[in-house]
């Protein structure tokens, strides 16, 4: 297998190098074609780097960066106040192709914004788009735009379709992945004029398997592969899901804590309990995708764990090797070539 080299913004995220260098160590202990370049100060890298026995390891080496962004700087300082920055250089290094990939748990808006204007969109592609994993009854589905665009038109959500239906078939390996639009109810008739006029679109496109509307319920259900929406709605159907998952869990801990019974009940119920959890886990679905660039960039949740961070590294890493930007412009390729037709 060939090799893949991986820029980590190290500095970036709730946590930093606590979290990231041990997340590399795990990453490059399962993959021996993996190579990493960590991005940050030497200063505060090396003696981590020690810690986790990465010292003078043959697969790792450190990029300078003097300068961190905050998870609430404003974007315009990220971008151009803080050119120095790890983020910024990991990104640049993609450019350069020095690396494969980017990975980082920054602020995400400025990782939008400084991936878009580093690496640029790709050609047909008018806005990037962020594209994840979602936990389902079967598995789990691709939803995308989880908040890269608040406002999108119809134009806009076919290409997060055309997009999405290409990560799927690179991540998953599904020939013919279902996607649908997410809408307010499965009838034709429902859902405001963008929502049906994108569904025409999808309809009508060529090597698209649309399967029509999907309502926010179905998301679980196993029964589509890629889920599209804007941003606004994808953003705030992500963290409505986090924060159902979460309350569940604890009204879960509260109810088996509420006496000695409940507690050796409890007991027995452990590995129900473990299985739910591993299949709920929300750090084995961390690591989001910005698609439509002219790179492969990873946005770890802020607040993740090693564990957590190690997984925005696997789709890094499975991304870089199935080279999805170059499938997801092939994808969108009939649509460029529709819109360079001259008007009849």
């Amino acid at each position: 297998m060939s090799d893949v080299t991986l820029a980590v913004d190290a500095m970036g995220g709730d946590h930093g190098v606590p979290v990231t260098v041990p997340a590399v160590s795990r990453a490059l202990s399962r993959h021996s074609s993996l190579h990493i370049i960590l991005v940050g100060n030497p200063d505060v890298l090396a003696p981590a780097l020690a810690k986790a026995g990465l010292e003078g390891h043959a697969r790792v080496s450190i990029e300078p960066a003097s300068e961190v962004v905050a998870m609430d700087d404003p974007v315009a300082v990220a971008l151009r106040q803080k050119k120095d920055s790890s983020m910024r250089v990991a990104i640049n290094l993609v450019k350069e192709g020095r690396a494969q990939a980017a990975v980082s748990a920054g602020n995400t808006g400025a990782l939008m914004a400084v991936s878009r204007f580093v690496l640029k969109t790709l050609p047909g592609i008018d806005r990037p788009a962020i594209c994840t994993a979602i936990p389902s009854a079967k598995g789990h589905c691709h939803m995308l735009d989880l908040g890269a665009n608040v406002d999108s038109q119809p134009e806009h959500l076919l290409q997060f379709a055309q997009m999405g239906q290409a990560v799927v078939r690179a991540v998953d390996g599904l020939s013919q992945p279902r996607v649908a639009l997410l809408n307010i109810g499965e009838e034709d008739i429902k859902g405001n004029e963008q929502i049906k006029e994108a569904a025409a679109l999808m309809q009508a496109a060529e090597d698209l398997n649309y399967v029509g509307f999907v309502e926010g319920n179905g998301i679980f259900l196993g029964d589509v592969d890629v889920v599209v929406c804007d941003g606004f709605v994808g953003n705030v159907s992500l963290k409505t899901m986090e924060g159902v998952a979460t309350m569940i869990g604890g009204m879960i801990r509260e109810e088996i804590g509420r006496s000695w019974w409940r507690k050796l009940s409890g007991l027995f119920s452990l590995p129900v309990l473990n299985g739910l959890k591993r299949r709920m886990d929300p750090e084995r679905y961390n690591g989001a995708s910005l698609v439509g660039l002219n790179g492969v960039v990873v946005k770890s949740h802020g607040g993740t764990g090693e564990a957590g961070f190690t997984s925005a590294l696997e789709v890094a890493l499975l991304e870089a090797r199935r080279n999805v930007p170059a499938l997801i412009r092939d994808a969108v390729a009939p649509l460029v070539q529709a819109s360079e037709q001259p008007a009849s």
